[in-house]
C-alpha cells in the first residue's frame, strides 16, 4: 500500500473526526469526554496550522491517520519545544503510518528550529478496555524518552489514569538558538 503524506485541510475534517471520536469515546487515550462538531473540528486544523504543521496520511484517497504539533506551553521560554499528537484509524494501526507521519512532523519542525519534542501520553499500569501500553511504547520506539509521571491526574470511564511526559531532541541546545518559524514560512521547502 502507498502511503502519501500532505497537509491537512479544513476540508479533510470529517475524516479525521472520523478517526479521533472512537478514541474519546472507548478509549482513554484522550481524556477528552464529547466529540468535538464537524465546525470545532475545522477550526482546531485551522487554529494549529497557523503556527505548526498538521499532517494526514492517506492511501488511494483514504485518510489513514494524522498527527500534529502544537504548543507545549504559553511562555516565550517555550519557543523551541512543541507538544505532538497522533491518530491512527483503528483498522490501519501495525503499518508503519505512525513512523511515516512523525517523520514528516519532526523534518517540517526542525525546519522551523523547534529542538524538543514533548508526548505527552496517556498511562496505567494495569492495562484495561480503554487503555494499553501502545502509545508509550510507540513513542519510545520513535526516540522519546520518559521524563516524567503525573499520577492519577485524568479520570475517565470511572478510573483515575495517569500522563507519562516523553521528549525528544531534534535539534542541538544553542547558547544563541535560532528564531522558530511558522509552518507557512517553511511549508514550501517541504
Amino acid at each position: 500500500m502507498k502511503i502519501q503524506i500532505r497537509t491537512a485541510t479544513e476540508n479533510d475534517a470529517q475524516a479525521l473526526l472520523d478517526i479521533y471520536a472512537p478514541y474519546i469515546q472507548n478509549t482513554a487515550i484522550t481524556y477528552e469526554y464529547e466529540v468535538p462538531s464537524l465546525q470545532q473540528f475545522q477550526s482546531r486544523i485551522t487554529h494549529t496550522l497557523q503556527k505548526f504543521p498538521y499532517f494526514v496520511a492517506e492511501s488511494n484517497g483514504t485518510i489513514l491517520g494524522y498527527a500534529y504539533a502544537s504548543d507545549y506551553g504559553e511562555r516565550a521560554a517555550y519557543a523551541w519545544t512543541a507538544e505532538v499528537s497522533i491518530y491512527i484509524a483503528q483498522n490501519s494501526r501495525k503499518m508503519g503510518i505512525g513512523k511515516k507521519l512523525y517523520a514528516a512532523l519532526e523534518k517540517a519542525l526542525q525546519k522551523q528550529n523547534i529542538i524538543t519534542l514533548i508526548a505527552c501520553v496517556a498511562y496505567t499500569e494495569r492495562q484495561d478496555e480503554h487503555l494499553n501500553k501502545n502509545s508509550l511504547e510507540f513513542h519510545k520506539h520513535m526516540g522519546y524518552e520518559v521524563t516524567g509521571k503525573l499520577n492519577h491526574c485524568g479520570y475517565k470511564f470511572h478510573k483515575w489514569y495517569d500522563i507519562v511526559h516523553l521528549q525528544k531532541y531534534i535539534g542541538s541546545h544553542q547558547t544563541e538558538p535560532l528564531t522558530p518559524k511558522t509552518f507557512s514560512e517553511i511549508k514550501s521547502t517541504l
